[in-house]
């Protein structure tokens, strides 16, 4: 077990290594020495895990596309609101977010890599639908349409405020994306109960240590995959 652990971890640090230049440089500026040298680990140890280069990029990808720090929430369509909410809050703070957001974008990246957008359209979409289940969307609502649509605004919101002059808190920008979306898609019943701005997004952010522990305790105890 102890040596599983260090294999996840040597894992972790080589992926968080190579996300940090590729966010920095771009992929096809950084080199395997520089990945080396910057997860003070052995080529061996680096090809271990990651047999090329390619395999690092994807490797930041998948990793990319995750809804750690989300707890379960009594409004399904909450846990949708807290994912990107945190995502955006965590992307500026988190290279392996932003590096994986570097490569989505970049034309050269994205035809050797592709994107995750389709697994993250599909992630949400299953979200939607419990939502629309539990009565908390508008009975006309195409989950999947709403889901690619949330995907596409969420990284042009992005991609263009990174561009404007002045300052801009990705948040606050995404909670007003969401202030535009939600009227047209949730029940009415739901729409007083959802809490979206940027302050939740840093309550979400701050509660993620505790998240971890109490999530590693449960793997710890057999009681989570």
């Amino acid at each position: 077990m102890a040596q599983q652990e260090r294999a996840i971890r040597t894992r972790k640090i080589i992926l968080e290594a190579a996300a940090q230049i590729f966010d920095e440089r771009g992929y096809e500026s950084t080199t395997i020495a520089e990945i080396l040298e910057r997860a003070d680990v052995t080529k061996g140890a680096l090809y271990f895990h990651f047999p090329s280069k390619g395999d690092l990029a994807r490797g930041v990808l998948a990793a990319a596309v995750t809804t750690d720090g989300v707890r379960p929430q009594a409004v399904k369509l909450q846990e949708l609101i807290d994912i990107v909410l945190l995502l955006a809050y965590r992307l500026p703070r988190e290279p392996t977010l932003s590096a994986a957001l570097r490569m989505a974008i970049d034309l050269q990246s994205r035809r050797q890599f592709g994107t995750r957008w389709l697994d993250w359209a599909e992630l949400l979409t299953g979200f939607l639908k419990e939502a629309k289940e539990r009565g908390e969307l508008r009975p006309d609502v195409d989950e999947a349409q709403t889901a690619r649509m949330l995907v596409c605004c969420w990284t042009g919101v992005q991609v263009v405020t990174e561009g404007l002059p002045g300052d801009y808190d990705l948040p606050s920008e995404i909670a007003a994306l969401f202030g535009l979306i939600l009227p047209t898609i949730t029940a009415p019943g739901t729409l007083p109960l959802l809490e979206v701005s940027a302050e939740r997004a840093a309550h979400l952010y701050a509660d993620m240590p505790a998240w971890r522990a109490e999530t590693q305790d449960a793997v710890s105890a057999g009681l989570a995959p």
